[in-house]
């Protein structure tokens, strides 16, 4: 089965992170420097470019805004969970993975995706069921990052967060009622972050198997945040916590 990915800057993405692209359409007319740099990329990686009129164009595109490109790739490849773990002992660091409970809107996916890459997490496990599937919406959502972080997805979330326990990786779940804020918790070592569904939060199950359920304190009248947004501070704090830079501009690992 073959995914879509449309925008300029997913295309790109994936094209450097040597994701297996089939081919690619161009509007015709189509220009600038991220399509000059495209066509540069698909010549290096011998992947067919061809160049379509609105119509056309529009019957592979849909209805989706995709500025003028177009790429046909092979469904996203998912790893184990036990990939993840050995992905972080290569690098000499302590596991960083998030974990997605039920997150049903395709943007928040891709959002929450672009988050765990940029904060430097090993990899991200999603649900098989009760959630959004790798569209071309979350694809794009994620601006390209999808392709540069691992996916596990698990048809049972809690059973997971004890094997990541098993595994000495500490869990830390999102929740209004946390009994601490998220900033008291210790993310210097091997941490899993999850993340509930919006509105419904972390299941009960997941929730009970969290080691820690930390808050974002709200000073507004507005009880919560989105998904994606509250996923994507904590991850952003955990990550200053792991990798703190010291007033020279030196980084220093959070674990000396």
């Amino acid at each position: 089965m073959s995914t879509l990915i449309s925008g300029r800057q997913p295309v790109l993405e994936a094209l450097k992170s040597q994701a297996p692209i089939e081919k690619i359409y161009l509007l015709f007319g189509a220009h600038g420097p991220a399509i000059r740099q495209l066509r540069q990329l698909a010549k290096q990686r011998s992947v067919p470019v061809v160049e379509l009129d609105k119509t056309r164009f529009a019957e592979i595109g849909g209805n989706a805004h995709a500025q003028g490109v177009v790429a046909i790739t092979s469904s996203i490849r998912y790893v184990e969970i036990e990939d993840l773990l050995h992905l972080a002992r290569d690098r000499g660091e302590p596991p960083f993975i998030v974990v997605l409970d039920e997150i049903e809107d395709p943007h928040n996916l891709g959002a929450l995706i672009r988050s765990a890459e940029g904060a430097g997490a090993h990899g991200v496990v999603i649900p098989k069921h009760h959630a959004a599937g790798v569209t071309q919406t979350v694809i794009k959502s994620s601006a390209g990052a999808i392709h540069h972080l691992p996916l596990v997805r698990v048809t049972n979330v809690a059973q997971t967060l004890e094997i990541l326990k098993e595994n000495g990786v500490w869990t830390i779940g999102l929740d209004a009622q946390g009994d601490r804020t998220y900033d008291e918790v210790d993310a210097s070592g091997p941490v899993a972050v999850v993340v509930g569904s919006e509105g419904k939060g972390i299941r009960r199950l997941v929730k009970e198997r969290c080691d820690f359920l930390v808050r974002i304190p709200m000073y507004g009248k507005i009880g919560s945040l989105n998904a994606s947004v509250a996923g994507a501070l904590v991850l952003f704090h955990l990550a200053h916590r792991r990798h703190r830079t010291d007033t020279f501009g030196h980084q220093t690992s959070s674990n000396s």
